[in-house]
């Protein structure tokens, strides 16, 4: 497949991968207005701006830094919502307009949000499986792929992780991932930005031919070089949130030559132009505005007929426009569950790693308290084992849960306003991976250290200890994954350590149940430790457990009945399955407030 791929010409793979069937959508805005709120008021980013980006064109919203033109982007793309009117085609709408052609847009953001365990073709290919049709053999896909890998230079290094790349490849990577999608329109957030200048122009050169095929290529871009700043069709400048100038790259000069403002022979117009509108030669901001709402300095299309070339727009209503319609989300989550399950396999240290140190600890602990468990004069010594298991496994499921969702979130971000799958989706399998994984650490620990510290050999205790670490792993990963999409991961480590900490104290073994004063023993009904601790102890020594032996070299065992343990400790009532349906809810409680917390961080980052 890969040699027929590299014979092929490169028209002849662009047939096959439906991007010449490229609807035309011609966006058109309106008096734009954004303010943002501030401390003493509130500070207006865009005032009333005006324009048009047609499709077939590559346009560049420029302008100084703080001047509004990535808020414009993230207007058109829907990031944001401001004030005035937004049109595609004939189909408008005040406000949200942006759903017109959401479906046939995508976003492309500054930072190159790949993951890196993942080869290029591996990531292309979940891609596609999550864009295309179920409908669309793997033959097909496969063909598509690899089509759009060739035509942007990318399948040489087809096989190579993407944190291996050059960034150059990187942000083309980005670009073929919503290829697949085949997008009519395309918006870009500074695609050169930590690039050199031979990989600056190949992302732009890419781009500008992606443009000709009749998409809609908008980006922005801070200060390109002169060859860069001839490839885009139109340029839109934004200075103090106003349109300082919309027309041709050509018609730059003597746009500003009718203003006296006569740019030197060999000095770059992109640089010129923002030393307009930073107002080095001067306050021309107001005149200068006057004139660039009259879009006279646009070059006239090469080809009028573009619009007959393409789709026309009864059809993009229809969503006639991909390669069949989008997978169920059913088939989405399955795909998600793959993507997640070969993830785990290359980062030994989420799986593997951890297993073991699970296993080790759980038999260093085992030896620690050797045969505690069948020991009448160690029965308090067992207490304390079952309290060093509760807080090991909740700890180590805490911390690494604050960090799951921060270090995915630009992923999650892209995939997500792209329209890759839904957000409740992606959460499910999070959990439907999440959740037994958990139960493997919980069998790698106990599977040691309940033999080698002599608990009860029935089946039965054993299922029920096991059934209680699970909920302690499950409750501390959701509070973990809680914390997480709240504050950054620092935070999230601190407040996760000192949440433990409090629940500890009131986990009923370093200050027993029966020693506690009315508000302290009230803070035990919010802290799952004390759920679980005294669901361990009714494990291990309630339901009519016979009398623990006493050994001969003891004189005498402060405890030898099981009940009377219990009962000086205060877990002497049955309360086991109270216990489990209390920490089940809280799992649950927790996982529905992430879900919501997650939501809520992805609608501000």
């Amino acid at each position: 497949m890969t040699e027929e791929w590299h014979h092929q010409p490169l028209k002849k793979q662009t047939t096959c991968l439906h991007i010449r069937s490229v609807a035309s959508i011609d966006i058109e805005f309106e008096d734009l207005k954004y303010t943002v709120p501030q401390k003493n008021g509130s500070r207006n980013i865009l005032k009333g701006v005006s324009g048009c980006l047609r499709s077939g064109e590559l346009t560049a919203i420029m302008g100084p830094s703080g001047a509004g033109k990535s808020s414009l982007l993230n207007i058109l793309t829907g990031f944001r919502e401001a004030e005035g009117t937004i049109r595609s085609r004939r189909a408008s709408c005040s406000g949200k307009g942006v759903k017109k052609y959401a479906k046939h847009s995508c976003y492309i953001l500054q930072d190159n949000s790949l993951d890196p365990l993942f080869t290029v073709e591996e990531t292309m290919n979940f891609a596609a499986d999550l864009k295309l049709s179920r409908d669309v053999s793997k033959q097909n896909k496969q063909q598509i792929v690899y089509g759009i890998l060739e035509a942007l230079k990318l399948l040489p290094c087809r096989n190579t992780r993407c944190s291996m790349i050059s960034g150059g490849q990187q942000k083309r990577l980005c670009v073929a991932l919503e290829l697949i999608g085949n997008p009519s329109i395309m918006f870009l957030d500074e695609p050169t930005t930590g690039l050199d200048s031979a990989s600056s122009h190949q992302v732009i050169s890419m781009l500008k031919s992606l443009a000709e095929q009749g998409r809609n290529i908008v980006c922005t871009i801070h200060q390109p070089s002169a060859a860069l700043f001839e490839l885009f069709d139109f340029i839109y400048v934004v200075a103090d949130g106003r349109c300082i100038y919309q027309g041709s790259s050509r018609n730059v000069v003597s746009y500003l030559a009718s203003f006296g403002l006569n740019c030197p022979k060999y000095h770059n117009p992109a640089d010129y132009l923002l030393e307009v509108a930073n107002g080095d030669y001067g306050d021309f901001t107001d005149v200068l505005e006057i004139k660039g709402r009259v879009n006279t300095w646009r070059n006239i299309r090469k080809d009028e007929d573009l619009t007959e070339r393409n789709i026309p727009y009864k059809e993009i209503e229809d969503d006639h426009l991909s390669t069949g319609n989008s997978p169920s989300e059913l088939y989405k989550l399955c795909i998600l569950m793959k993507r997640s399950i070969k993830k785990m396999k290359r980062d030994w240290t989420i799986s593997t790693l951890k297993t073991f140190l699970h296993l080790c600890v759980g038999i260093f602990l085992g030896l620690t308290y050797l045969n505690v468990g069948n020991d009448a004069s160690k029965m308090i010594k067992n207490l304390g084992f079952l309290l060093v298991t509760i807080v090991y496994l909740g700890y180590t499921s805490l911390m690494p849960a604050v960090l799951k969702f921060p270090a995915e979130l630009n992923i999650l971000k892209r995939e997500r306003f792209n329209n890759w799958y839904n957000l409740k989706t992606y959460y499910t399998a999070f959990l439907l991976i999440d959740l037994p994984m958990q139960l493997i650490f919980v069998l790698a620990y106990i599977s040691g250290s309940y033999l080698l510290s002599a608990q009860p050999l029935d089946l039965s205790r054993f299922l029920m200890v096991v059934l209680v670490l699970f909920f302690v792993c499950a409750v501390a990963s959701s509070m973990g994954v809680f914390f997480g999409t709240i504050v950054n991961p620092i935070n999230g480590t601190f407040f996760g350590a000192i949440t433990l900490a409090l629940m500890l104290s009131v986990a009923g073994f370093l200050l027993l149940f029966t020693h506690m004063s009315n508000v302290m023993y009230s803070l035990t009904y919010i802290s799952y430790l004390s759920y679980a601790m005294d669901a361990l102890a009714q494990s291990i020594y309630g339901y009519d457990r016979p009398a623990v032996p006493c050994p001969e070299s003891e004189e005498i065992c402060l405890f030898v009945s099981p009940i009377e343990l219990l009962r000086e400790v205060g877990m002497d009532k049955p309360n086991f399955w109270n216990d489990i349906v209390f920490l089940g809810c809280n799992m649950i409680f927790l996982r529905l407030v992430s879900f919501c917390t997650l939501k809520k961080t992805l609608a501000k980052v």
